[in-house]
C-alpha cells in the first residue's frame, strides 16, 4: 500500500499507522481490507478532496501465530478524523472479529469527529459503540491511544476491555483545554487534562502505561499471550499437570505482627508460575491488585488487597477496579483466586460523599454474579463488610481457605473491646490492664480462623507452603463446574 506523509508523524516523535501495524503483527501477516473506501461527503469542498482509505487502515493479521483484527487511524490524513465511512470500516472489522472469534485491536490517533460531515460523523461513532458493546465479553477488545483521542472518540476505548497509554503521546479527554477555559475558566494543559499520569493513576481509564510505542506493543503481545482470544477458548485445566514450585520462603513474606504493612505481590509470585503474573491497572487504586497468572499453566484471575497502601482497605476506586476485573474474568471463563487481607471499607466524609455504598455494592454484585470457579485464601485480616465483599462463602465462593494467621471478625480487637466494654472501662481502676485482658480474650475467641471453620464459613485452615498445591487441586476439581440453579431472568441491575 502507499504510505502518506510518514515524515509528519516522525517529526512528532510518533510512528505512522502502517508502521504501528507492522511492528505489532507478525512479519508479513497483515492483509488490508476496504482499502479503496473513501468519504462520500460533498460539503465544505470535500467533493474535491482525496482522503486515502478515509484516514484509517483496517485489516487482519497474526500475533505469535494467533489471528487478530486491527485498525489504525492515520493522523496524517485529515488528522485521523472520523467520518461516516471511516466509522463504517471500523465497525466492519469489529463485526468480522466477532464472527471469526478473534481479538480486535484499535490504534487511536485522531482529532475526533470530522466536522465537515456533521451528524454523519456522529453516526459513525454511534455504530462503533454499538458493536463494541456486542463484542464485549465475547472477544477481547484492546485500545491503544497513540495520539489524541478526544470528544466522542474516547467512548469507544472506554467500552473496550483494556486501554494502553504511551507517555508523552497519549491524550484522552472529552473536552480540550480551550473549551475548559472558556466554559469553566480553568487553565489546564493537555497532560493535566488527559495525559498518561491522570488516566493511569487517578481516573482509572487506563489499564497499562508504557514509556514508548515499542514497549506498548510488547505489553499488548504479553497480554494476548495469556488471555483467551474468545469466549469458550479457556481450556487450560483439562491438559494440566501439577508442577512443584519451591516456595518455602513464603513464611518470611508475612510480618509476624498483624499491624505491620507488607507487600502482597511477593506472596502472589511465590504461588503462581514463574514470570506468569501480569498486573492490570498497576498505578490505579494501589490498595488493591488485579491481574492474570498461571498455576501449573492454568490461567487464573488474581484479586488481592494490598496492605502496602492504605492497609489494603476497600474504597471507591478499588471497588470499581476489582468489580470490573471480576466481571471480565467471568465473561471469559477465567477462574478467580482472591487473596484477602482487608481491615474494612475506608471510612470518612470523602468516601461517603463519593458513594462508597454504591461502589462497594459493585464488588458484592460482581462476585455474587460470577459463575466461574471462585477460590479465596484469607491471609490475614478479613473484617466486617469487607470480609463479605472479598469473595466470601456468603457470596458463592466455592472454596475458602485460611492461613493460621487469618483474623476473621466484625472488627479488630481494640475497636471491638472499646464498643463492647465501654461502660466497664469507665468504671475500671486500671483501664489499660482491663483492656489488654479483654483484647486477649477477644483475640483468643474471635480473631482466628477456628470459629469460622467451625461454622463452615471457611473450608480448611492450611499452611502457607501448601497454598499452591491446594489451589491447583481445587481448580482441577472445579474444572467442570456447573451452577446448581440459575434464576431465569433477562438480567440484573448492577449498581453503577
Amino acid at each position: 500500500m502507499q504510505i502518506y506523509n510518514i515524515e509528519k508523524q516522525h517529526k512528532k516523535g510518533k510512528l505512522h499507522a502502517i508502521e504501528r501495524i507492522n511492528m505489532l503483527l507478525d512479519a508479513n501477516s497483515f492483509f488490508e481490507i476496504n482499502s479503496q473506501i473513501s468519504h462520500n461527503s460533498v460539503n465544505f469542498g470535500m467533493d474535491k478532496k482525496n482522503i486515502p482509505y478515509d484516514g484509517v487502515i483496517t485489516g487482519f493479521g497474526t500475533i505469535e501465530g494467533q489471528k487478530v483484527g486491527i485498525y489504525a487511524q492515520d493522523f496524517t490524513i485529515m488528522g485521523g478524523t472520523l467520518g461516516k465511512q471511516h466509522g463504517f470500516k471500523i465497525t466492519q472489522i469489529i463485526k468480522t472479529c466477532i464472527k471469526a472469534k478473534c481479538p480486535i485491536i484499535g490504534i487511536n490517533d485522531s482529532g475526533g469527529a470530522r466536522i465537515h460531515e456533521g451528524i454523519d460523523s456522529l453516526a459513525g461513532y454511534g455504530e462503533i459503540f454499538y458493536y463494541n458493546t456486542l463484542a464485549s465479553g465475547y472477544v477481547p477488545q484492546i485500545s491503544i491511544i497513540a495520539g489524541p483521542c478526544a470528544g466522542g472518540a474516547v467512548y469507544s476505548p472506554g467500552l473496550t476491555d483494556f486501554v494502553f497509554l504511551i507517555d508523552d503521546i497519549s491524550k484522552m479527554f472529552v473536552t480540550g483545554p480551550k473549551v475548559v477555559k472558556s466554559v469553566m475558566n480553568e487553565d489546564v494543559t493537555l497532560d493535566q487534562l488527559g495525559g498518561t499520569e491522570i488516566h493511569s493513576s487517578k481516573s482509572g481509564v487506563a489499564h497499562f502505561r508504557a514509556k514508548n510505542e515499542k514497549e506498548c506493543f510488547y505489553q499488548v503481545k504479553q497480554l494476548l499471550n495469556i488471555i483467551p482470544h474468545y469466549y469458550g477458548e479457556n481450556k487450560d485445566i483439562i491438559n494440566s499437570e501439577y508442577k512443584l514450585k519451591r516456595n518455602n520462603n513464603i513464611y518470611n513474606l508475612l510480618p509476624k505482627k498483624s499491624n505491620l504493612s507488607y507487600d502482597i505481590v511477593p506472596i502472589i509470585y511465590s504461588i503462581l508460575d514463574d514470570n506468569s503474573f501480569i498486573e492490570i491497572q498497576e498505578y490505579f487504586a494501589k490498595n488493591s491488585i488485579v491481574g492474570f497468572g498461571r498455576i501449573s499453566n492454568i490461567l487464573v484471575g488474581i484479586v488481592a488487597n494490598q496492605p502496602k497502601y492504605l492497609a489494603g482497605v476497600l474504597d471507591c476506586d478499588s471497588s470499581d477496579k476489582i468489580s470490573r476485573f471480576v466481571r471480565y474474568c467471568d465473561s471469559f471463563d477465567i477462574p478467580l483466586i482472591t487473596f484477602t487481607d482487608v481491615p474494612g471499607f475506608l471510612p470518612g466524609l470523602q468516601q461517603e460523599s463519593k458513594g462508597i455504598i454504591r461502589h462497594g455494592a459493585k464488588i458484592l454484585y460482581a462476585y455474587s454474579e460470577a459463575t466461574v470457579p471462585k477460590i479465596n485464601v484469607i491471609i490475614r485480616k478479613a473484617y466486617g463488610g469487607a470480609y463479605i465483599a472479598m469473595c466470601s462463602k456468603h457470596l458463592g465462593a466455592d472454596f475458602i481457605f485460611a492461613w493460621p494467621s487469618a483474623e476473621i471478625a466484625v472488627m479488630g480487637a481494640e475497636s471491638a473491646v472499646s464498643v463492647l466494654y465501654e461502660k466497664e472501662m469507665k468504671k475500671s481502676i486500671n483501664v489499660n490492664e482491663f483492656c489488654q485482658e479483654k483484647i486477649k480474650l477477644y483475640n483468643d475467641y474471635f480473631i482466628n480462623p477456628k470459629l469460622a471453620a467451625q461454622r463452615g464459613y471457611i473450608d480448611e485452615i492450611i499452611e502457607p507452603k501448601d497454598t499452591r498445591k491446594i489451589l491447583y487441586k481445587t481448580l482441577i476439581l472445579l474444572s467442570e463446574k456447573k451452577d446448581i440453579a440459575l434464576v431465569k431472568k433477562k438480567h440484573g441491575n448492577i449498581p453503577l
